[in-house]
């Protein structure tokens, strides 16, 4: 079976409980207990202030991981290519769509309409960081993080170049919720690179905080591997992009070993973590 490889460089990480991916390494390693408080989600750098009145929470929450991510890795977003993946994008918007033409008038706004689109969050990061990088948006419902990994791990692979990964979810409102109870928002995000990079004590003028750890992905047939603390597992449980939770244990203990993420038709992603010196 294929193997696909790449280098973590930097992560980004907001969800209940978990403000970013430094605050949150105690917790994930289980040095610290996991109290749950409400996302806080930052308003985006670099969007216009027309543009930043138009956006709503996913894409604030998929702007704050992927700004967080490139952060860490030291590099610069207007040349890097970039997977948004996400269960179901914009929940209110869809919701506020669905009100709008529930009425005899059904008369949409135009921004409403511009925002429903599942790569709203691609195109406002594309003006936000002047990226003029290709960019995809997936969809695979509960299955996204992993559909979105092997798709970041596979460019990097093909095409020898860093990619951004970022994974996002917010809750739809009632009475969409009931049907899709989303419990809060979630995004991560990893900056991606076909080759390791120099430590810190080694970085060259590229700035670059160097490689965390090297991934290696293929799909298998295991089951998905889950959370010890029970209230972090019903986090992983409860939002599709929070399955990545596993991985990023494995990466906050920084130890060698292999984590199962559930993908398509009862298949897994089988991801192999090398930490990096």
């Amino acid at each position: 079976m294929v193997k696909l490889a790449a280098h973590i460089e930097g992560i980004g990480l907001l969800g209940p409980g978990l403000d970013g991916w430094t605050g949150s390494v105690a917790l994930l390693e289980g040095r610290s207990p996991y109290i749950r408080q409400p996302t806080v989600v930052p308003i985006p750098d670099g969007l216009p202030p027309a543009e930043r009145r138009r956006i709503g929470l996913v894409v604030k929450l998929a702007l704050g991981v992927g700004l967080q991510a490139i952060s860490k890795a030291g590099v610069e977003p207007d040349a890097l290519p970039a997977v948004f993946a996400s269960s179901g994008g914009d929940g209110e918007n869809c919701h506020e769509i669905c009100q709008a033409l529930s009425h005899d008038e059904r008369m949409i706004s135009p921004t409403r309409f511009h925002n429903s689109v599942h790569n709203a969050a691609a195109g406002y990061w594309s003006i936000a960081t002047r990226s003029k990088a290709a960019s995809n948006a997936l969809c695979a419902f509960d299955w996204s993080f992993a559909a979105g990994l092997l798709e970041a791990v596979t460019q990097v692979a093909v095409d020898q170049t860093r990619v951004l990964l970022v994974a996002y979810d917010a809750p739809y409102p009632q009475p969409l919720y009931a049907k899709r109870p989303i419990p809060g928002p979630f995004g991560v995000a990893f900056v991606l690179a076909p080759v390791s990079t120099a430590p810190p004590a080694q970085a060259g003028a590229g700035g670059s905080v160097g490689s965390i750890a090297r991934l290696t992905v293929q799909l298998g047939d295991s089951p998905a591997d889950r959370m010890s603390n029970t209230d972090l597992e019903s986090l992983r449980a409860s939002i599709p992009a929070a399955r990545s939770l596993p991985l990023l244990h494995l990466l906050a203990v920084r130890k060698n070993g292999v984590v199962n993420i559930e993908y398509l038709d009862g298949r897994s992603l089988a991801v192999e973590v090398e930490t990096c010196a």
